[in-house]
């Protein structure tokens, strides 16, 4: 009956391990989440082109077609995206240069992303 006891607390101390780890990835996606859903936020305010916006989601999921192993795939189109958005042209200009027509706004070749 010792030994059983022991069994069952070595399961529930695995059992909860895992779910420890399992917290912890989660909130390493809901930060990384959060920061895509405010850098969409600050293009949108830009009035970045839903063609621009497209091309960046469709460019990200190329790149994660084949997922790196040992890498949740979620989480790495999360971080890919993050990182396309982060690097979009239109969040590094300066006021100046934003207020140009609402045309050169919408042109994909003028917002190289």
């Amino acid at each position: 009956e010792l030994q059983q006891k022991v069994e069952e607390a070595e399961v529930l101390k695995m059992e909860l391990q895992m779910l420890e780890t399992e917290r912890v990835r989660l909130s390493l996606v809901e930060e990384k989440l959060m920061d895509v859903l405010q850098l969409l936020q600050q293009l949108r305010d830009l009035n970045i082109s839903k063609r621009a916006l497209g091309k960046i989601l469709l460019s990200t999921l190329e790149s994660c077609r084949d997922p790196q192993p040992g890498k949740a795939q979620l989480f790495e189109v999360l971080d890919t995206l993050q990182q396309e958005l982060a690097a979009c042209e239109l969040l590094h200009k300066q006021p100046r240069e934003q207020a140009q027509s609402p045309q050169s706004l919408s042109n994909p070749l003028v917002i190289s992303c």
